[in-house]
């Protein structure tokens, strides 16, 4: 712009100032010069014009797209800030949780904790119920065997009771039927409590006052013996039994005690003498009045038990063992 002026201004002067041709031709070749330069200077200013209409246009839609960019940047800001708030809450939320997280975690420690205590406890618990039970079971095995061992036992004692009663029934039915001669002379034979009472009244077998059997009544007594030296595992206590008078003698037996004795003591030599009984089996005993059958008739109080009981020591010794 600056040439395009300088050249105008020398034109001019050319025109208005007298100079030689030389200088004069000089200066029109220079104007030449300049307007080619001008022309070119046009050509650019309009090139420059076309760019700077284009560069206007490019700046209208920058600045929107400025503007655009301003409103997107507005709003991403505001999605940014909403998104910051969530953020910011979330990370809280986060802290908190964590926070939750390693207290629960905590809690969760000692109530594993509490609770594997327990589990310790209830297994120390369940290995003595455990033990316990191995020993109630291997008593139980035993107190089993034992009860088998018992019932064994009790089912033989039970049968050897059962003989022995048969035993002592079947001796009964022996006894009366070989007695029966003296049923009405003061002799009666019972079965009572797993023994046999043979009860001989003293008209049946003494004096008033004696200790001397008469000898109906040692025949008696013999077939009595008789009948029991076949027997096995026997014992036999024969009982002398007076009435409440009283004895009035010098001499023996001076009491009714002595006299029941010494009655019973009679009557045990006569079986041992007159039959095969074992001594070993034989007891005299003496009663006295102490044991009378009938208040009001005192000759029934007067008598001789014999006591016939089977021999119990196999079974006791079958109930020790």
């Amino acid at each position: 712009m600056f040439r395009k002026i300088a050249c105008f201004s020398i034109f001019a002067a050319l025109v208005y100032a007298c100079v030689p041709a030389k200088k004069y031709n000089e200066l029109l070749e220079r104007e030449k010069l300049c307007s080619e330069e001008l022309a070119k200077f046009k050509n650019t200013a309009i090139t420059n014009e076309d760019k700077a209409k284009e560069l206007e246009a490019r700046l209208i839609l920058l600045q929107n797209d400025v503007l655009n960019l301003k409103e997107d940047t507005l709003r991403l800001s505001e999605k940014h800030r909403l998104m910051q708030v969530q953020y910011d809450r979330l990370v809280q939320q986060n802290l908190d949780f964590e926070r939750k997280l390693e207290q629960d975690k905590a809690t969760r420690i000692k109530q594993t904790g509490s609770l594997q205590n327990d589990l310790d406890s209830k297994n120390l618990e369940l290995q003595r119920k455990e033990d316990a039970l191995m020993s109630l079971e291997t008593e139980l095995k035993t107190k089993q065997r034992l009860l088998e061992d018992r019932e064994k036992k009790v089912n033989e004692l039970e049968e050897a009771l059962k003989r022995k009663d048969e035993g002592i029934k079947a001796l009964k039915t022996k006894v009366a039927s070989a007695l029966r001669a003296y049923e009405n002379k003061g002799l009666t034979v019972v079965e009572k409590n797993g023994k046999i009472y043979v009860s001989l009244e003293a008209k049946l077998l003494f004096q008033s006052g004696s200790t001397t059997v008469e000898e109906q009544g040692k025949k008696a007594v013999i077939d009595l013996a008789k009948v029991l030296e076949k027997e096995k595992d026997l014992e036999i206590i024969v009982e002398g039994h007076t009435d409440n008078d009283k004895l009035e003698s010098a001499s023996h037996p001076k009491s009714n005690w002595e006299l029941s004795v010494l009655r019973a003591t009679s009557v045990v030599e006569i079986m041992a003498a007159n039959s095969k009984i074992s001594p070993a089996i034989l007891m005299a005993a003496g009663r006295g009045e102490y044991h009378p059958v009938d208040a009001k008739d005192k000759a029934k109080n007067r008598r001789i038990e014999v006591i016939i009981a089977p021999n119990l020591n196999a079974l006791f010794e079958m109930i020790n063992k």
